[in-house]
């Protein structure tokens, strides 16, 4: 169940907005941060918030990349695998982390750290090949640097009180 303040945070986004698909990605996103994952629950809440339908909202969270409809990691790590990229090594640079991390693109870590997915354009081009940790992006980035950087995201397990 969502947080009484969150989803006054989110209803709050959605008043200030022009049309309630306007801040869908927000509502999804913030949902996102409090589950880890758009979870099927998360999808109904948002639904409610934004009065619009599951179905709606479904189609919405397909589209992004940056939504995630299934448990992912608690780091992510975006790899951009758009044509400039490519050109610039950037199938190397994914090869070399799924050998690193010992997972395939797609895949989450079996310690649940880190998740890496491949992704269609992070927008700069001019700077591949580039990944994306969060909101950080990088580029251009070596397997080597790419390797750091994660190690330096990498977020630790949740410690219980």
């Amino acid at each position: 169940m969502i947080p009484t303040q969150l989803k006054q945070e989110l209803e709050q986004r959605v008043a200030q907005a022009v049309t309630h698909r306007e801040a869908a990605v927000d509502v999804m996103k913030g949902l996102q941060r409090h589950y880890g994952w758009l979870t099927d629950e998360a999808v109904a809440e948002a639904a409610a918030i934004l009065g619009l339908s599951t179905l709606q909202v479904e189609e919405l969270a397909t589209f992004y990349e940056m939504i995630y409809r299934r448990p992912v990691g608690r780091t992510v790590v975006h790899v951009c695998d758009s044509i400039s990229c490519w050109a610039m090594g950037g199938e190397t640079l994914l090869r070399h982390l799924e050998q690193q991390l010992g997972i395939a693109a797609g895949e989450t870590t079996a310690d649940n750290a880190v998740t890496l997915l491949p992704c269609c354009c992070l927008g700069n081009c001019g700077n591949g090949p580039a990944l994306m940790i969060g909101d950080r992006l990088f580029g251009p980035v070596s397997p080597e640097q790419a390797m750091a950087i994660i190690a330096e995201h990498r977020t630790p397990p949740a410690v219980d009180p």
